[in-house]
């Protein structure tokens, strides 16, 4: 095994700060039109939306925090504040007394109902609209990539999807 550095190249280096600036800024941007719209972070919509995805709108807290990449206290913590909204409630897991269950509530759902269009929006004029239908494809292998790497049991990746440069991405644009 060697112990020798392998410098990053101008071209990678170019990338990569790039890449840290866009992790850095487009959270900023998601949680500023969220809280401005519904009072809600990045976060806490990602775990409403895992919740009302989920089968019964209901999942463990165990496999929400896994879901959202959250330490179990820092789910805690944000479910606490989620169900002192009356957005979702916590009970015990019927299979596993030791465990406790999230379900997202009508009102939760309601408001996410309400934030989608303006979250939509907000993707589209931060990411979206900026790229071609090709960069799109580009963007979802690229990240594919590298999500393999960070997240080898899929917990955060996204379905997969045939991508083209066909009418059905005209329309969806």
């Amino acid at each position: 095994m060697s112990t020798e550095t392998r410098w990053l190249s101008t071209e990678e280096s170019a990338a990569w700060v790039r890449l840290v600036a866009l992790t850095e800024l487009l959270p900023g941007a998601l949680d500023a039109q969220l809280l401005r719209d519904a009072g809600l972070t990045h976060f806490e919509y990602g775990a409403l939306m895992a919740l009302a995805d989920a089968s019964d709108r209901t999942m463990r807290m165990t496999e929400l925090a896994a879901r959202t990449n959250a330490t179990l206290p820092r789910l805690s913590h944000v479910a606490r504040r989620l169900e002192e909204r009356g957005l979702i409630e916590r009970h015990p897991c019927p299979e596993d007394r030791r465990a406790t269950n999230a379900t997202i509530t009508e009102t939760g759902l309601a408001l996410l109902e309400s934030a989608a269009p303006g979250h939509v929006d907000t993707v589209r004029a931060n990411v979206l609209d900026a790229l071609t239908p090709e960069q799109l494809g580009q963007l979802y292998e690229i990240a594919g990539a590298v999500l393999a790497q960070l997240d080898p049991d899929e917990r955060l990746t996204a379905t997969s999807c045939q991508f083209s440069e066909g009418p059905a991405l005209a329309r969806a644009g």
